[in-house]
């Protein structure tokens, strides 16, 4: 028998339920379907099956069946809304399973007039969070239990980042960058000196660093960017020794453009650019000949599961890496099939009923 694992609740997520139940997220095909379907007097009893095409991480699943508890049902005479709910059976696979292609990850049996104006909105659930789950994953797996930190939230518009923020946390991300992406499991958004704030300090990153040391240390692990005047060396060094143990970690940032300039002083117009392993090194090596050895590194800039895994390989010193628009990158889509209809097998070739003995009674 299958152990239950807990879900989140359904008013975690906030959902637009009005606008859900009226069909406003959804493809207008499948709303002419439930009202066809409606107007004809026709409610078959139908089994739909869900599935995606790769190896991945399932996420938003709890989300997807927060909107079949919530949006399911039927307009009543009087304009109200008449939920369906308790007259679907739904079988689920958790947040965070690991799924092979054309794996079964949900199955839904009703009434079709009930959820047929969903599939768009769950679907879409599914897709977005699995991708990020699976992205994040990746790179967590990449990085050998070093601290992966969630930066995507520039990259991509606001309104994604609390379901973002969630399947980063489950993938196994260890910090977030804002309050809505820690938001379901009551975390908070961490980050570092900013070059903004830097920029607010006429450019001085020791100053900016200390204000802020001095409003937040005492709240949170002070991280300082240091690559604001292309000299990560002297700047981690000069921020060092005026934070101390105030100071967590240096945060190396350089553009994938640029040398930093203890490297072109030490190598010329052949200096590696961007977070190069060589300056991860120099900036380490400089740290602890100075008595920094307690500062932590953390690299960022342009960093993928890829690029992670050739870091780890070659031993390179970093004790964190923030990830960022390549954790939203990509497709992770899912579809969904009315497999049985009235007890009968009645799927489109190729998507024949396939149950999933791992898939669990969602109550």
């Amino acid at each position: 028998m299958l152990v239950k694992k807990p879900r989140l609740d359904p008013q975690v997520f906030r959902l637009p339920v009005e606008k859900v139940r009226a069909g406003y997220y959804s493809d207008a095909y499948f709303n002419n379907t439930k009202a066809l379907l409606e107007s004809e007097g026709r409610h078959p009893r139908v089994l739909v099956q869900v599935f995606q095409r790769k190896d991945s991480v399932l996420g938003g699943i709890d989300e997807a069946i927060a909107v079949l508890k919530l949006c399911s049902g039927k307009a009543s005479p009087d304009g109200g809304w008449i939920e369906g709910w308790d007259e679907l059976v739904v079988h689920a696979l958790h947040e965070g399973d690991e799924i092979s292609p054309w794996e079964t990850v949900m199955t839904i049996e009703g009434d079709f007039t009930l959820f047929a104006h969903l599939e768009t909105v769950y679907l879409g659930t599914l897709a977005r969070r699995s991708l990020v789950m699976r992205n994040v994953r990746e790179v967590v797996a990449a990085a050998r239990g070093k601290p992966i930190l969630f930066f995507p939230a520039r990259h991509d518009h606001w309104r994604v980042q609390t379901g973002d923020g969630w399947a980063a946390h489950v993938a196994g991300a260890i910090g977030v960058s804002t309050d809505a992406q820690a938001s379901w499991w009551g975390g908070r958004g961490v980050g570092t000196v900013p070059h903004a704030l830097i920029a607010a300090y006429g450019g001085d990153t020791v100053a900016a660093a200390k204000a802020f040391a001095g409003n937040y240390a005492a709240e949170m692990q002070v991280t300082v960017l240091v690559d604001f005047e292309n000299d990560s060396v002297r700047t981690a060094l000069d921020v060092a020794g005026a934070l101390g143990p105030d100071l967590w970690g240096v945060r190396l940032d350089t553009s994938g453009s640029l040398a930093d300039r203890a490297l072109v002083d030490r190598v010329g117009d052949q200096a590696p650019k961007g977070v190069a392993p060589e300056l991860v090194h120099l900036v380490r090596s400089e740290l602890d000949a100075a008595g920094h050895a307690g500062v932590r590194i953390v690299a960022s800039g342009g960093f993928n599961a890829e690029r992670i895994r050739a870091f780890e390989a070659d031993a390179v010193p970093v004790d964190a890496y923030g990830v960022g628009s390549s954790l939203i990158r990509g497709a992770n889509d899912f579809t969904a099939d009315v497999v049985l209809c009235d007890g009968r097998p009645c799927a489109k070739v190729g998507r024949e009923h396939r149950p999933n003995p791992r898939l669990s009674l969602v109550s």
